[in-house]
């Protein structure tokens, strides 16, 4: 008769196993000649007892699984339009940003049916916005009226807190933006923090980040955690 006891190190693992064996302590019989199937025996409930990394929801494991999330990773897009655009969108934070470096200029037009009240303005690239803006995007792209421009990345600069319950877990981090180009510079500070809260769930593998397509269960996801970031103090 040998009895093998569950290593209590990793007592999430232990507690589902045990409900899988039925207590900590197991005794196996085994016949002369047995030796072979013993071992297996053997190596299946040490690999069953075994730990994974993603068994504890530590802030290492959250960092490392927010940051490999593609809604992490997906770099900021900024929409140039070019055209004719309206008032409201002409004299919003980011085209003042273009103007102010002598990318975009623009005269007044006659506003396009949807686009009022005027004044409306019919904005073009400069030469230097010309410049800029066609080395950041592919070719076929710059003869189109609304240019998508890549211009920032997240960076996670750490998880500040993890509340859990059950199988599910709130968890707090802080991120900021890092510009990838000169017009990502103009529009994005490296300086400000912003702070988020995203789900995180225990499945049958480990922790995983709350999914989009996971939103029916309790929990935030990582793209609304990331839209409805607000600056860290």
């Amino acid at each position: 008769m040998i009895t093998l006891r569950l290593a209590h190190s990793c007592p999430e693992r232990s507690r589902r196993v045990s409900r899988v064996i039925g207590a900590r302590k197991v005794a196996l019989s085994l016949p002369k000649g047995g030796g072979f199937r013993s071992i297996i025996a053997l190596a299946t409930l040490l690999l069953l007892a075994s730990c994974s990394p993603r068994d504890f929801l530590t802030r290492r494991l959250a960092s490392d699984l927010i940051s490999a999330s593609d809604a992490f990773k997906t770099p900021q897009q900024f929409l140039l339009q070019t055209g004719v655009v309206s008032n409201k969108d002409y004299v919003s934070p980011e085209y003042l940003v273009l103007q102010h470096h002598g990318w975009i200029s623009a005269t007044t037009a006659p506003c396009s049916p949807g686009l009022v009240p005027p004044p409306c303005w019919d904005v073009l690239l400069t030469p230097a916005g010309v410049e800029t803006v066609h080395a950041l995007i592919p070719a076929d792209a710059a003869s189109r009226p609304a240019l998508s421009i890549p211009v920032a990345k997240r960076e996670l600069i750490g998880v500040t807190g993890i509340s859990k319950q059950g199988n599910l877990a709130d968890v707090d981090f802080t991120w900021r933006w890092v510009p990838l180009n000169e017009i990502g510079a103009a529009l994005y500070s490296r300086d400000l923090q912003y702070n988020s809260t995203v789900g995180f769930r225990d499945y049958d593998d480990g922790w995983r980040v709350v999914a989009a397509h996971n939103a029916r269960h309790p929990g935030q996801t990582l793209d609304d955690a990331l839209k409805s970031a607000e600056p860290a103090p």
